[in-house]
């Protein structure tokens, strides 16, 4: 590490009242840089949590901690440089980062790597200059598995088109390829359209029992299913589905309108965003069913 780079990142609270700075997992950090090359926030709070519902967040202390260093002289190099990771999880003390993001010391550099602008405290992302990284390609994805990864052709395919083009969603889609994501559709929507509240219950018990990266899998294998389905009916064809995801694919254009699809879509985005920050799965998933209900059956989404 050099003395003139500097990493900020969420951390968790290991005691009552305890008020966590980066440096505190510094260790655990470049074990994670070195280990964790597509590691997100998700795998990086797993790495350093001690309790199951512990969540990430750069604290108002982190924030004089940043103040404090980038006001030192540099030790080696004509800049400095702060890397700071996910600044989502600032919460409004970040605007104790307001003055020294206008105003750096001289050869000062300020970089923010965050995954979702809209969630980004407004007086921050404003003083920024936006920099945005495309989505790898599903061919990029695709050669990335099987020369990497030593994936097999067909699957490296089918987990390319459902990665929306993040390798390490794709990665964590083929350690789990085995799952059989379509049954587990067709048994919720069966029960969301047909067989009724005991037989929603006994899907909710069931789904939430795997952890949450295998539900938040599950809803993106929905999630493309549904964006295949749109396409096919816009267009006649689907690009990224293939055999009984196709034939899927139609059988949801029979039961939904695209507008329908859309509505649903953005329930399973919303969904995830909160497995990803410890919801409790059975509340979540109960919920999600009697939305997705209304949405499909009364073609309205009622909040809740």
């Amino acid at each position: 590490m050099h003395p003139d780079i500097h990493f900020s990142y969420p951390t968790v609270t290991k005691k009552a009242g305890e008020k966590p700075i980066a440096t505190d997992f510094i260790t655990e950090w470049r074990e994670f840089v070195k280990l964790n090359s597509y590691g997100n926030l998700f795998d990086w709070i797993e790495m350093i949590k001690e309790k199951e519902n512990s969540q990430g967040k750069i604290t108002a202390r982190e924030c004089d901690e940043i103040i404090r260093k980038l006001s030192l002289k540099s030790f080696e190099s004509e800049y400095k440089v702060l890397i700071l990771w996910m600044p989502e999880e600032l919460d409004k003390e970040g605007n104790k980062l307001l003055k020294i993001i206008e105003e750096p010391p001289a050869n000062t550099l300020f970089i923010l790597v965050a995954e979702n602008e809209e969630m980004i405290l407004p007086t921050i992302l404003s003083r920024c200059q936006l920099i945005k990284i495309p989505a790898l390609e599903i061919s990029e994805i695709e050669t990335a598995l099987i020369e990497r990864n030593k994936t097999e052709a067909t699957i490296a395919r089918q987990v390319a088109s459902v990665s929306e083009g993040n390798y390490r969603e794709a990665l964590q889609l083929v350690q789990h390829a085995e799952e059989d994501w379509q049954t587990l559709l067709r048994d919720w929507l069966n029960a969301i359209l047909k067989t009724g509240p005991v037989a929603q219950t006994k899907w909710v018990e069931e789904i939430s029992r795997l952890g949450r990266e295998k539900q938040k899998q599950f809803l993106r294998y929905f999630n493309h299913l549904l964006e295949q389905a749109i396409h096919l009916k816009a267009t006649g064809q689907a690009t990224g589905a293939y055999g009984n995801e196709l034939d899927f694919a139609e059988r949801l254009n029979k039961i939904a309108g695209i507008e329908q699809q859309q509505a649903i879509i953005e329930e399973l985005d919303r969904a995830s965003y909160h497995i990803e920050r410890n919801a409790n799965g059975k509340m979540l998933f109960h919920a999600l069913t009697i939305k997705l209900y209304h949405i499909i059956q009364d073609k309205v989404v009622i909040e809740m």
